[in-house]
């Protein structure tokens, strides 16, 4: 085989086997054995929180075991196929098998990282916020741009996006925007973009056509499962309602049906601006639940904890990551230094390479800081 294929194949290789070990191979039957015959149990369904709680974690570990045998099967196929076609001296079907290789590289590498992504509530659905910070009309058409970003990234993960509150700039833009993502380990994967992000480009809105710095604020935390107890006790919040506001005309809302709760403890202020005054409720509930519950986490993770102290005011020196327009084409991750050129791809929602540098990281700083403990 050429030397780059038998690296490729070394690379899945090693994929295969990391995911092997968070697998531990060894036991998963078993694991599944036992998760089968707790399912079939009379009184199995008895306990509606424990037995879904149970039958996601049978999923995930069937999920992990067909990713790891269809690895190791196609891995196989394909270098008999490509030792095949160097002994009948048949070119097309080396070709063939070598770009399945290749293919398969990267197909192991994305399963390698969507494996390591195991923390206590990386697996769950989140809460993504987007706040203009300093700079007016400019930071709220940059917060607009953000919000777009991360829709086009979650529609490519084949997520579901619902929009919970909008607050719209005053001459372009938003001030801030809400939206629950639903899908297998959107937390997980968004929870690297919590920070400040910044823009420099031409302004739009300057008649002079001169450059730009703009900032927004980022906020991402995970949705609580219902079996997840927080006690929020009504002291401790002050609840109004006010209204939304609206398009103008026949779409204006005439009743107080959104809902602001502020947590007088921490602070922490949630609204919801749908039609229904109940549903906002349960919204601002769900999310100051969620919010608490992130809070909790990062008190159990120091390297989240880093992560979002850093965020800071969406203001110059606090932002995560750089977004430049003019006088050159560039997006830059400040913590990692991972960068591309490609910005009109990235505010396209081409951001997993970003998120996958920042789990990476935090990972290898993880298992350092691990290493460093057992010493």
């Amino acid at each position: 085989m050429r030397a780059e294929v038998v690296t490729a194949v070394e690379e899945i290789e090693k994929s295969i086997a990391l995911l092997a070990q968070r697998l531990n191979v060894e036991t998963a039957q078993h694991r599944l054995e036992e998760f089968n015959a707790m399912s079939e149990a009379p009184d199995f369904w008895n306990d509606q929180a424990r037995a879904q709680k149970l039958m996601r974690e049978r999923q995930a570990l069937v999920d992990a075991m067909e990713t790891h045998a269809g690895l190791v099967r196609e891995l196989s196929d394909n270098v008999e196929m490509i030792e095949l076609g160097e002994a009948e001296d048949d070119a097309e079907v080396v070709a063939e098998a070598e770009a399945a290789v290749f293919a398969l590289q990267k197909l192991a590498a994305q399963k390698e990282l969507e494996a390591l992504l195991d923390g206590e509530a990386d697996s769950n659905d989140t809460f993504l916020e987007v706040n203009a910070g300093a700079g007016g009309t400019e930071s709220c058409d940059w917060a607009s741009i953000l919000a777009r970003m991360y829709v086009r990234w979650a529609e490519k993960q084949g997520y579901k996006v619902e929009l919970l509150s909008e607050s719209p700039g005053e001459e372009a833009g938003i001030k801030s925007v809400t939206y629950q993502i639903t899908g297998h380990n959107a937390y997980g994967w968004l929870k690297s973009e919590s920070g400040v992000h910044r823009l420099v480009r031409i302004s739009p809105f300057d008649s002079a056509a001169k450059r730009h710095t703009s900032f927004a604020s980022v906020w991402v935390y995970p949705v609580v499962d219902d079996n997840i107890e927080i006690d929020i006790p009504a002291s401790d919040v002050r609840i109004d309602t006010f209204r939304s506001s609206g398009a103008g005309g026949q779409h204006v809302n005439k009743t107080d049906s959104a809902v602001r709760i502020t947590h007088l403890p921490t602070n922490i202020v949630v609204t919801s601006s749908e039609k229904s005054q109940h549903q906002n409720r349960a919204n601002c509930w769900a999310a100051l639940k969620s919010r608490l519950y992130e809070m909790e986490l990062r008190r159990r993770n120091q390297a989240i904890t880093d992560a979002h102290e850093a965020k800071g005011d969406a203001g110059w020196g606090n932002q995560i990551r750089s977004y430049v327009l003019q006088p050159y084409q560039m997006v830059k991750d400040l913590r990692t230094r991972h960068e591309t050129s490609d910005t009109q791809g990235v505010l396209d929602g081409d951001l997993t390479p970003f998120m996958a540098a920042t789990l990476a990281q935090n990972l290898s700083g993880k298992s350092r800081g691990e290493a460093e403990a057992l010493d």
